[in-house]
C-alpha cells in the first residue's frame, strides 16, 4: 500500500511539474475576460493553468490589488507582463513597477511601431535602442525582456535578414518565439531555436490551419488558428526542440472565435506529448 500511495504521489507531481512549462496567454480569452473577469480566471483555473501571460488590456477596470487578489484567489500567476513600444521607450520605470508588482519574471513587448506594412533598418534600430536601454534597467531590477517578432521582421537585410540583425545586436533583451508568427512568413520555427539556442526565453504554441498561406506583413485571420497538432506546422517537433533547450515557459495562444472550445484540446495535445 505504501508503495502504491508514493507512486502515486510521484505521478501526480511528475504531471504537475510537467504542466508548470505550459502557460496560457491571456489574449486568448480577450472577449470573455472584457465581460467577466473573474468567471474567466475561474475557466482558466478549470482547465490546469496557474503560469499565464497577460496582454496589452491593463486590470480590465479594476484596481491592481483588486485584479491581484482575483488572479490569486484562481491560482493564477502573471509570469510575463505585457508592455506596449511607447511604454518602454518614455516610461520604462512604470513597466518595472507593474512587473514588479506582479512578481514578473519576464516582461514581453509584442509590436514595433511602423509604416503600414514598411518594416526597415531605421525601424529595427529604435527597437534595439529602445530594448536595450530598457531592458538593461529591467535586467538590473532581476528581470528579463523579451521581445515577440510578428513576421515582419524576416525582411531581407544584407545577406541575412532584419530579424539576424535584431538578434546580434540584442545586448540587454532576448525573444519570445511564437510558433506561428514564424512559420507564417515562411520561416522554420526549429531552425531558427537551433541557429540562435541562447536567444529565445519563451514561446507563443499557436497552431494555423492547413493551406494557410502566409505573408511578412505581421497580419491573418485568426480564424486560422486550430487545435495545436491539427494544422500545418509540426509543434511536436517545435516543443521537444524547445524542451531541450529549457525554455521556461510554452504559452498557449488561440486567437480564434473557437477559443474556449480548442483550448482545452490542445492542452490535452501537449500533455499527450513524450517527455
Amino acid at each position: 500500500m505504501k508503495g502504491l500511495l508514493l507512486l502515486f504521489v510521484f505521478l501526480v507531481t511528475g504531471a504537475f511539474s510537467s504542466a508548470q512549462e505550459i502557460g496560457l496567454q491571456l489574449y486568448s480569452l480577450r472577449n470573455e475576460i472584457k465581460k467577466d473577469v473573474p468567471g474567466t480566471f475561474a475557466k482558466i483555473k478549470q482547465w490546469g493553468f496557474t503560469k499565464v501571460e497577460d496582454g496589452n488590456d491593463g486590470t480590465q477596470g479594476y484596481s491592481l490589488e483588486d485584479y491581484k487578489a482575483l488572479l490569486a484567489k484562481n491560482n493564477l500567476e502573471i509570469v510575463s507582463a505585457s508592455a506596449p513600444f511607447e511604454e518602454l521607450q518614455n516610461s520604462p520605470e512604470t513597466v518595472i513597477d507593474r512587473a514588479k508588482s506582479y512578481g514578473s519574471e519576464f516582461v514581453v513587448c509584442f509590436w514595433i511601431p511602423h509604416k503600414d506594412t514598411l518594416f526597415t533598418i531605421d525601424d529595427t534600430k529604435l527597437a534595439l535602442d529602445v530594448f536595450n536601454r530598457a531592458g538593461k534597467m529591467l535586467e538590473d531590477e532581476g528581470i528579463t525582456l523579451v521581445y515577440h517578432p510578428h513576421g515582419y521582421e524576416f525582411r531581407p537585410h544584407g545577406d541575412s535578414t532584419l530579424m539576424d540583425y535584431m538578434i546580434d545586436n540584442s545586448q540587454h533583451f532576448d525573444f519570445e518565439m511564437d510558433v506561428y508568427w514564424f512559420a507564417h512568413p515562411g520561416e522554420d520555427p526549429v531552425e531558427w531555436l537551433r541557429r540562435y539556442p541562447e536567444e529565445f526565453k519563451l514561446m507563443h504554441l499557436k497552431d494555423c490551419e492547413q493551406g494557410t498561406v502566409g505573408n511578412q506583413n505581421g497580419q491573418s485571420d485568426v480564424e486560422t488558428n486550430v487545435v495545436l497538432g491539427t494544422g500545418q506546422i509540426d509543434i511536436a517537433a517545435v516543443v521537444k526542440e524547445a524542451k531541450k533547450m529549457g525554455l521556461k515557459y510554452l504559452f498557449i495562444e488561440d486567437e480564434s472565435s473557437k477559443v474556449l472550445n480548442q483550448i482545452p484540446k490542445s492542452l490535452d495535445y501537449l500533455k499527450s506529448l513524450p517527455d
